[in-house]
């Protein structure tokens, strides 16, 4: 087993690790800024290495202080959460480089499956449907781009090769926009991604985002833990996600699981994994590959009784998967709300002191958060302070969790979107099971 590990990361994802590390006896590292030296994991940590200021680019992404931070605690290995570093191809090949194990994929397995052209090509190979598109990045030569637009059909999408966390894309709905959407996404995508190649897919209008949660040991096996609906976002964001999807059927999801397991051998995957789909009339449309733990890891976790993040532990260490499909079942339904310290009508973020926070109970309910009274929530990082999580013997009985639990919340002293999540885990469509990626923000624009 690992004897020690450097978590590269903050929040309550630092807290999770934290606490697998403890139940397998692994010792721990906290690096943080100088503004999160009270978070809670940095508290409970065996030690604790300040890596910089509070802004991100000198300390959470900052290469070479997380590996000093190794190297000065005797530490094996890094786990890098997720955000931050966590898909960071240059980063793990650094850690491997300076002799220790970078808990996730390989650095060539992240760096082929984060470049958005070169995912979908994989998994073309490997056999996984993928949204009709250009396939290649997209040239200056503009009437070869209008002839791609018109075979694909209108509406278009143009994507940064490589982007994500929702930047880098832009809808086109018709000719005469198409020139100029190519060339603002370009020169988005060099300045957020130091990488202005675009790509063109077909627009789908109404489908709903459903992925894949895999397991795989770079030993030639491999599982998949079922699928999640994470369909109710905002601006590309998640903010709701269950598991099992609405409407999957049984059949459905061991043919797409299985296809997501043979991809996973096809590329010696390691680590923990998601493969995210589009879904719309019945059919799968692959869209990427997040080489890492998902913010949305425990609604899998509470159906399918897998601790994701002590799999990740244990295939870092050399470990075989401790289980074979067959092993795997769902068992009842469960449903996730994030929860972060923003406006829950503006969004605008709401940094400041948490005077009181009461947690929820009971049941079948979960909370994965560092809060606690007097803590400080910072300007400098994504607002996310909280995941709520219940779990019922079906998907009503974990809806009525949910909304109870979030009727006992309590966090003052700042705004958070507990209120929206109320609004939303009561709305007739949502309750109904099945709303596309575009219902929330048609919702919000009609408010």
């Amino acid at each position: 087993m690992l004897s020690k590990i450097v978590i590269a990361n903050r929040g309550e994802i630092a807290l999770r690790v934290l606490r697998a590390c403890r139940e397998l006896g692994i010792k721990t590292v906290a690096v943080h800024s100088t503004v999160d030296r009270d978070l809670k994991h940095v508290r409970l940590a065996d030690e604790s290495v300040c890596i910089g200021p509070p802004q991100p680019g000198l300390s959470y992404l900052n290469i070479p202080a997380v590996i000093s931070a190794a190297e000065v605690t005797d530490a094996v290995a890094i786990h890098p959460g997720y955000g931050f570093l966590s898909e960071n191809a240059d980063f793990a090949e650094r850690v491997e480089e300076s002799g220790f194990i970078f808990i996730g994929p390989r650095s060539e397995t992240i760096r082929l499956m984060g470049d958005k052209l070169s995912a979908i090509s994989a998994m073309k190979k490997a056999g996984i449907p993928c949204v009709p598109g250009s396939g290649k990045p997209l040239t200056e030569d503009m009437h070869e781009n209008f002839r791609i637009a018109r075979d694909i059909g209108y509406p278009v999408i143009i994507k940064a090769s490589g982007g994500g966390g929702g930047r880098g894309m832009r809808v086109v709905h018709a000719e005469a926009a198409l020139k100029n959407a190519i060339q603002l996404t370009k020169a988005e995508a060099l300045t957020a991604f130091q990488n202005d190649a675009v790509y063109m897919e077909k627009f789908l209008e109404h489908p709903r985002h459903v992925e894949f949660q895999v397991l795989a040991d770079g030993q030639g096996n491999c599982v998949h833990l079922g699928e999640r609906d994470c369909s109710m976002q905002r601006r590309h964001q998640k903010v709701i996600e269950e598991s099992p999807a609405p409407g999957i059927t049984p059949e459905l999801r061991e043919r797409m699981g299985m296809r997501c397991v043979e991809a996973c051998l096809a590329i010696g995957y390691r680590g923990a994994g998601t493969f995210e789909f589009l879904y719309e009339n019945g059919e799968f449309f692959f869209i990427e590959m997040n080489t890492r733990v998902q913010v949305e890891h425990p609604v899998t976790e509470m159906v399918t009784g897998i601790d994701i993040v002590r799999e990740q532990l244990m295939i870092a260490a050399g470990h075989p998967l401790s289980m074979r499909q067959e092993d795997i079942v769902l068992r009842g339904h469960a449903i996730e709300c994030r929860v972060n310290a923003e406006d829950p009508k503006t969004f605008r973020p709401s940094p400041g002191k948490i005077n009181i926070f009461h947690a929820p109970g009971g049941p079948g309910v979960r909370i994965d958060s560092h809060l606690y009274d007097g803590y400080v929530v910072p300007p400098y990082y994504d607002s996310l302070i909280a995941k709520l999580i219940t779990h019922g013997s079906t998907r009503s009985a974990a809806l009525a969790r949910m909304t109870t639990a979030l009727d006992e919340t309590i966090i003052d002293g700042i705004s958070t979107n507990v209120p929206l999540h109320q609004e939303l885990i009561r709305d007739a469509a949502f309750m109904n099971g099945g709303t596309d990626i575009h219902y929330l923000e048609r919702k919000l624009a009609l408010d």
